[in-house]
């Protein structure tokens, strides 16, 4: 069989796996539930991987890999990574393991080669960035706490807060207190306030308040746009941050950008962000990143391991990029 890859990308609402040859051939792949060790403890969510790990080894009729390459979620820390890659070496799966932060995927999947920088907005913020020779630039990313602003989540929640002071009298007017209570058929913030505080409505469904922010800033409302690109600023500083620590400031370099808030294409965030790119990192160049991220922890294992000629491209085109 040769040398072979045990890819991981592990999110906090679903896990893909794929096991893949040093040419680039996909021999199985398989799909479970959220990876959430902060939440459950490490040897629970090392269980509920493990089910989704056997049934691609068993798919591909093999007992174990040559490298395990995961990408996961809540690895925010390098003793962090530690920890799992000790817990996952111990599955026995590989013969050697590599955890990173699960941002690392979105990178290398939208890069020829490990050199560029992702910022992920999706339900929080993150960014890192790479080079060949193993240097990396990275974030804690964990909301407010570690200097973070925005994401789906923190979105939602700043919409709600300039809507209920509009509301109220406490600040400025804005659509905003009329969208996001009708999203949920409610006639006022403060029933919507209400709903989410006696989980009336449930937690979990505050995110879709996010697609009402942006439809509200495309009409025009000031308060909407202000909060918009204050997203756009957040993303652009962490961009900035990483290419000066990597020394790529200077040098034509890749920005990807992906999560779901940034693969949506709402058009003032994109422009925004693609202005000020050009006044702060002129040399960077931004593209949307759609591809699965399994691709990039499979990628990543590829240049662990070392792969073939045409490999890459061949695992490319497997997963239609």
């Amino acid at each position: 069989m040769g040398l072979t890859v045990l890819a991981i990308d592990a999110g906090n609402s679903k896990t893909d796996v794929a096991i893949v040859t040093a040419d680039g051939d996909v021999l199985a792949t398989a799909r479970g539930g959220g990876f959430r060790p902060p939440a459950v403890g490490v040897d629970t969510a090392m269980d509920d991987l493990a089910g989704t790990v056997t049934r691609a080894l068993t798919t591909a009729g093999l007992g174990s890999v040559t490298h395990v390459s995961a990408c996961l979620a809540n690895a925010d820390f390098p003793v962090e990574e530690e920890r799992l890659a000790t817990a996952l070496h111990a599955r026995g799966w590989g013969t050697t393991v590599t955890v990173r932060n699960d941002t690392f995927a979105i990178l290398r999947a939208g890069v020829t080669e490990p050199r560029g920088v992702a910022v992920v907005c999706g339900a929080g913020i993150n960014c890192v960035g790479m080079r060949p020779d193993g240097r990396t630039a990275r974030f804690p990313a964990l909301g407010r706490v570690s200097g973070d602003w925005g994401g789906g989540w923190g979105l939602s929640e700043e919409a709600l807060w300039h809507a209920s002071r509009a509301e109220d009298g406490r600040g400025a007017p804005t659509a905003l207190s009329r969208t996001l209570p009708a999203h949920f058929g409610l006639p006022s913030v403060y029933a919507l306030v209400e709903a989410l505080h006696l989980e009336q409505i449930p937690a979990l469904r505050r995110h879709e308040l996010t697609p009402v922010l942006f439809a509200t800033a495309s009409d025009g409302d000031p308060v909407a746009r202000t909060i918009v690109e204050r997203q756009a600023e957040e993303v652009v500083a962490m961009a900035v941050v990483a290419l000066t620590r990597l020394d790529l400031l200077s040098e034509e370099t890749p920005v990807l950008l992906g999560g779901g808030v940034l693969a949506a294409r709402h058009p003032q965030l994109d422009d925004h962000i693609a202005h000020l790119l050009t006044e702060r990192a002129p040399k960077a160049v931004p593209q949307v990143v759609t591809a699965s991220p399994v691709l990039g922890a499979a990628l990543l294992g590829l240049d662990r391991v070392g792969s073939r000629e045409g490999a890459q491209e061949r695992l490319r085109r497997y997963y239609g990029v």
